[in-house]
């Protein structure tokens, strides 16, 4: 199994392994619409965020397919706002970045943040060549984060799946290796 050390600090955040603790909070924002949105699938119910804190808890990184799930806390006032994933994907050295927060925590530079440290895990800790973040094309919080990321915008797949009653366009940005180091040799203070 890669090597991931926990607790992953960054300048405002810390993100951390699930815990049973983090249930209600989670909760309270996977059960709303609005978080729902730009997820597959509706609002969860209670038992359906028991068992997704369960497996974010227990996870396991070794082989394509699997997630490091991490809960993301601010520094100075613990409790769970929200979540970073980084999934392997098939393929080499491939994997895909994602974030969600509880709706006090958006607008605050915490997803940025925490995607960072995620990209930082992904290319230096865990040696992926490429990584990229897939979002609907109407989620412009979330294309925002990316462009601050310095992730680059490679495609757009107009009605690329049907979701939620309506078909949804899907914008793909990535980064590889090589770009993440020339991003910070130029900021070299970045996370």
């Amino acid at each position: 199994m890669p090597d991931i050390r926990l607790p992953i600090r960054t300048g405002r955040l810390i993100l951390r392994r699930f815990e049973a603790g983090d249930l209600d909070a989670f909760h309270a924002y996977h059960s709303l619409p609005a978080t729902a949105r730009f997820l597959p699938g509706p609002a969860k119910s209670y038992t359906q965020c028991m068992e997704r804190v369960g497996n974010y808890a227990n996870f396991v990184f070794d082989k394509e397919g699997d997630w490091v799930a991490l809960a993301i806390e601010a520094a100075d006032s613990p409790g769970l706002i929200g979540e970073v994933v980084l999934k392997w994907l098939p393929g080499f050295g491939q994997a895909e970045v994602g974030w969600s927060l509880a709706p006090g925590a958006r607008g605050h530079g915490y997803a940025t943040e925490a995607a960072e440290a995620m990209l930082k895990l992904g290319f230096e800790g865990l040696s992926f060549h490429r990584i990229d973040a897939k979002l609907d094309a109407l989620n412009t919080a979330s294309a925002a984060i990316c462009e601050r990321l310095g992730m680059r915008l490679e495609g757009r797949h107009v009605d690329k799946w049907r979701y939620k009653g309506e078909w949804a366009t899907e914008v793909v940005y990535a980064m590889l290796s090589t770009e993440w180091a020339a991003r910070r040799r130029d900021r070299p203070h970045a996370s």
